[in-house]
């Protein structure tokens, strides 16, 4: 499994969340919502350090992770976030 941040989805992520280099976004598993790889589940994002991380991807000097105790959520799926541009917001695509 990996993480893939498209161009624009990262651009966003610096913007919205104020990302410098050294800074981190976690991806987590949150109940509700809904999703295309589980039920109930949808997808959160945070601005902290790991503890016990299970997939990361450094893109100027950010890491974007996984914790190990989430990985169960993307059901041995990729995680690529890319950009909608009508909405003006990532979009999370599993593959």
């Amino acid at each position: 499994m990996e993480i893939i941040i498209k161009p624009k989805a990262l651009e966003w992520y610096k913007k919205e969340l104020n990302l410098k280099q050294g800074d981190f976004v976690r991806f987590f598993a949150r109940y509700g919502g809904c999703s295309n790889v589980q039920k109930g589940f949808s997808l959160g994002i945070n601005k902290e350090a790991p503890l016990s991380p299970g997939v990361q991807t450094i893109i100027d000097d950010i890491t974007f992770f996984i914790e190990e105790n989430d990985i169960w959520y993307f059901d041995q799926h990729n995680l690529i976030v890319d950009f909608d541009e009508q909405r003006e917001e990532p979009v999370f695509l599993y593959e």
